[in-house]
């Protein structure tokens, strides 16, 4: 029977993605489970809200609910008004393809996850490093075996968590140990693929991502690549604490020149 954990899940691949399916059936073994879901493909729709059109919520015939907006608007909705309680976890996934180094800036994957994180709840983004959904009960399962690592304890009390897993596309036993690594980085974006509408006007596709830069020992990258399902810790600071001093610094010689420029046209 599901223990008395209560998981919220979302994805960005839509809520009749195989990824999300496998990953429900997976986890309601476990705990108690719960999805609300965008109704169409969101893939890199980061942590994007919806404010300037309504929102809509149905019930699909499994019981997955659906939303016409963002993996975000979706976490944000269940969490704000649509629940009647406080979920103990929020997982997102899994998704169609990798969501490693630069990927995690735009994944709308993570983003449902952050949103959750960002209301104070431990939240877990799940990936498969290729597409197509190879193996992806083998990903489900392991997913799960994770979750249940991660909340053997209790989760009252612990300061939220934010984690970004990325799987293989292997069978479970041939998974390897998990790794515990830090973003690798993606080269430029190719470039942008230009067409011609039937109607005559010239159409832009955003072109595929950069290949892997930074994909050494330790980033997930290089973790994935060699059979290793890869955890990153994420944070949601973007501040630029190493050069705090330096902008402080150079901000007081801003002023200091502004106010004798003042001063010498005052004169």
């Amino acid at each position: 029977m599901p223990s008395t954990l209560k998981i919220l899940i979302s994805n960005d691949d839509g809520f009749q993605a195989p990824g999300i399916v496998a990953l429900h059936a997976a986890l309601a073994r476990v705990a108690q489970v719960e999805v609300v879901a965008p109704e169409h493909n969101n893939s890199a729709k980061s942590n994007a809200l919806t404010l300037h059109a309504p929102l809509y919520v149905q019930t699909a015939s499994n019981g997955f609910r659906y939303v016409n907006g963002t993996p975000a608007d979706c976490v944000h909705i269940a969490l704000t008004g649509l629940l009647d309680y406080r979920p103990d976890l929020i997982v997102s996934g899994i998704n169609n393809g990798a969501n490693m180094g630069d990927d995690t800036i735009y994944s709308g994957t993570v983003g449902a996850a952050m949103e959750g994180y960002l209301f104070g709840i431990p939240a877990i983004a799940f990936s498969q490093v290729d597409k197509g959904w190879g193996e992806i009960e083998a990903a489900a399962a392991k997913a799960t075996e994770i979750v249940q690592q991660l909340t053997a304890g209790s989760l009252s009390g612990q300061p939220p968590w934010l984690l970004n897993v990325n799987m293989p596309n292997l069978p479970l036993d041939a998974m390897r140990s998990l790794k515990i690594c830090r973003l690798g980085r993606r080269h430029s974006a190719e470039r942008v693929i230009v067409q011609e509408s039937p109607r005559g006007d010239t159409m832009y596709w955003i072109g595929s991502a950069g290949a892997a830069k930074d994909d050494t020992e330790g980033t997930d990258f290089h973790a994935t690549a060699h059979g290793h399902v890869a955890l990153t810790p994420l944070k949601v600071d973007l501040t630029d604490h190493d050069n705090l001093r330096y902008w402080a610094q150079s901000a007081a010689q801003w002023g200091t020149s502004a106010h004798g420029a003042g001063a010498s046209e005052a004169a």
